[in-house]
């Protein structure tokens, strides 16, 4: 009875290639996917963030400053 339990698992059918294939195919195109997406979200928040930087330098040319006080000139 054993041998015929362990007969019946040992004939699985032989895995083909082409699984792997795809699987490896798919799994690189998700992980492109992932890394652009990624990539992207990153240029978003650089552009707003330079814009942020851009409009608080612009605020700070009309402050006074306070600096020129302490030069040594």
């Amino acid at each position: 009875m054993a041998s015929q339990f362990l007969r019946w698992l040992s004939q699985a059918p032989p895995i083909e290639p082409e699984v792997f294939e795809v699987y490896r195919v798919t799994r690189a195109f998700y992980a492109e996917k992932q890394q652009r997406d990624e990539l992207e979200a990153y240029y978003v928040w650089y552009q707003e963030t330079a814009k942020r930087h851009q409009q608080e330098h612009q605020k700070m040319q009309g402050d006074v400053n306070f600096f020129r006080f302490f030069r040594l000139n």
